[in-house]
């Protein structure tokens, strides 16, 4: 059986290295499948490097389809007015290069600068796929000496780039000395090669994998066609060995942002195992602003789905606030009103509901009074 990308079933673990060295890197390559003025792109390929793996590119059905959009430069990258470099300032929250403490509990390390497709929307675009591959193991150690000489950190999130670009045994030894420091409780793994290169998704990676348990990995999926069959095998192959699945989408103006498109990849996700985690308002990255939808597109499309799927379907629509204030939540205002005595409250369909509130008196006496 022939899946996605030309593989064939049994063989599809073993391929992913030959298939990173047969990725669409140049414009020119584009005709082969499309034809198109590809002279317009190369000014934009020269500031913002292209790559897309071939798994990815066949996803294509026609120019300017939603995987389109994700993956073949534009022009309008290069007029953005709007756009930021680094919208979230997470350089000035890097203690050490490459890694990005921001929240008390937590740090985020860069330990990739590449992807087997480069997303145009990228909130790294100023980074990913400029600089050198990968850091080198000096920085990885620096990286690991501040988390261990932070005790208040409990939390480390793989991210890059995309960390599965590393060799596995790279791989192993850097969660190997994250695990070992004590204090660290959760290692977390932002990873898209599950939707741009499931090849690389591996029994061999898997069993690396669950040597760190807990361990978690949070996957990118913004369009309900990007989850195929091979897709399916690797976030199987992931959930199969005891590894919990997150999603973490990007609203996008043309990809995603109609209600019916998102509650088919809501759905279709859970079918596969992932979790709709993260559904993220477009950050102000230089060269992107043209995804940007309005927020009151997002709101909608929340309002579409609480109350007509599941909870579990249902994602926290967040904005990454600009200049590095963190996620913060964005939800459909269902208070009316309140006050001491009652809230009011409009339910999915848009009736109306009294919720009576404790006497404040009672509750301050129950919170002061010992069990």
């Amino acid at each position: 059986m022939v899946l996605e990308g030309g593989l064939e079933r049994g063989v599809v673990e073993e391929d992913w290295r030959t298939l990173l060295k047969d990725l669409i890197t140049k414009p020119e390559q584009i005709t082969e499948k499309f034809r198109i003025d590809i002279e317009p792109l190369k000014a934009v390929v020269s500031v913002y490097p292209m790559r897309v793996s071939r798994y990815y590119f066949n996803l294509i059905e026609e120019v300017g389809d939603p995987i389109w959009m994700q993956c073949i430069p534009s022009p309008l990258e290069l007029k953005d007015p709007y756009g930021i470099e680094d919208p979230l300032d997470e350089e000035g929250d890097s203690p050490v290069p490459g890694l990005v403490h921001r929240y008390p509990d937590r740090v985020l390390m860069c330990v990739s600068t590449v992807c087997a497709t480069y997303c145009r929307f990228c909130t790294r675009k100023r980074m990913v796929g400029r600089s050198p591959a990968r850091l080198s193991m000096d920085e990885w150690a620096k990286q690991i000496e501040y988390i261990k000489g932070n005790p208040s950190i409990r939390d480390v999130l793989l991210s890059g780039g995309d960390p599965f670009m590393l060799p596995d045994e790279t791989l192993d030894r850097i969660l190997g000395k994250v695990r070992a420091i004590q204090h660290v409780e959760i290692v977390r793994i932002g990873s898209r090669m599950p939707c741009t290169l499931p090849q690389r998704i591996t029994p061999k990676l898997c069993s690396i994998l669950k040597k760190y348990h807990p361990l978690y990995v949070n996957v990118h999926f913004n369009h309900p066609r990007e989850i195929t069959e091979e897709s399916e095998r690797a976030c199987g192959l992931l959930a199969d060995a005891g590894i919990p699945l997150g999603n973490q989408s990007v609203l996008l103006k043309g990809v995603n942002d109609d209600p019916k498109v998102m509650k088919e990849l809501l759905h279709k996700l859970l079918k596969i195992r992932v979790r709709p985690y993260y559904l993220f308002q477009m950050d102000l990255v230089k060269g992107a602003s043209h995804f940007r939808t309005r927020v009151e597109t997002g709101i909608k499309i929340l309002e579409s789905l609480i109350g007509y799927t599941s909870g579990l379907a249902i994602p926290r629509y967040v904005i990454d606030a600009p200049g590095g204030g963190g996620k913060i939540p964005i939800q459909p205002n269902y208070i009316v009103a309140f006050d001491k005595d009652k809230v009011i409250l409009r339910n999915y369909e848009g009736n109306i509901y009294v919720y009576p509130q404790p006497p404040i008196e009672e509750e301050a006496i129950a919170y002061a009074t010992p069990p």
